[in-house]
């Protein structure tokens, strides 16, 4: 439950009493200063699990050109 909350403050930029509040509609007490906690703690956790798993971008770039034209 903790890092579905963790996950819906950094992917959807909900305040942490917005997530409070949506646990309660669910039942789930949980206290917006919990929530800030365990963000700080899982936060570096995930960004370096997330880096291990992301792909270096390559040395070709492509670009396309487009025009349009807008009222005459």
């Amino acid at each position: 439950i903790i890092v579905q909350c963790v996950r819906w403050y950094l992917a959807y930029a909900l305040s942490l009493r917005n997530i409070e509040e949506m646990m309660a509609e669910r039942g789930i007490a949980v206290d917006h200063s919990t929530l800030h906690r365990w963000v700080i703690r899982l936060v570096p956790l995930l960004d370096k699990a997330f880096r291990r798993h992301k792909r270096s971008v390559g040395s070709r770039w492509r670009m396309d050109e487009t025009y349009i034209k807008i009222k005459g």
